[in-house]
């Protein structure tokens, strides 16, 4: 399981902070798990009106984060899937989606919660879905992730 040894991230009310969840379409089963976990750690974390947008694939993913995140979201989180097929055409989406993400983090330091599957089968992307069943809670994980950076970020003396 990829979740072994990962740490326990607690963060227990992110209430006032304005968050933001991009989701791909591809893989429909698999991002509406994704969805539904990170939902679950929203209100859990008692984080009322988060916005929701959706985009084509995850290829698209970096540009609607960095939109949001310029546009005064504390944290973004984003979810999406790429499986594995027989060409390169999954590396290249990968790192592209990867590099782009951590650009966004980066240049605007608004968090951004990684929530994307790269698996080489859609049963290991089943697995991390969150689904009934599944091992892991990918989409539940990244918003937690994000939430917390973003408070701790906010506890910055002078920030």
């Amino acid at each position: 399981m990829s979740g072994k040894g990962a740490p326990e991230v607690s963060v227990t009310n992110g209430s006032g902070l304005k968050v933001a969840v991009v989701a791909a379409q591809w893989h429909e089963k698999i991002m509406d798990g994704l969805l539904d976990g990170a939902r679950r750690a929203l209100d859990e974390l008692d984080i009322a009106d988060a916005t929701v947008l959706r985009v084509p694939g995850s290829f698209e993913l970096p540009v609607a984060a960095r939109a949001l995140a310029v546009r005064g979201y504390d944290a973004v989180v984003a979810l999406g899937v790429v499986i594995r097929g027989g060409t390169p055409h999954f590396d290249y989406v990968c790192q592209g989606v990867t590099q782009g993400l951590t650009q966004v983090s980066i240049t605007t330091g608004v968090p951004i919660g990684f929530g994307v599957l790269t698996c080489d089968t859609e049963e290991q992307a089943l697995e991390r879905a969150g689904l009934a069943g599944s091992n892991e809670d990918k989409g539940h994980e990244a918003v937690t992730a994000a939430v917390a950076t973003a408070a701790t970020l906010r506890s910055i003396p002078g920030a």
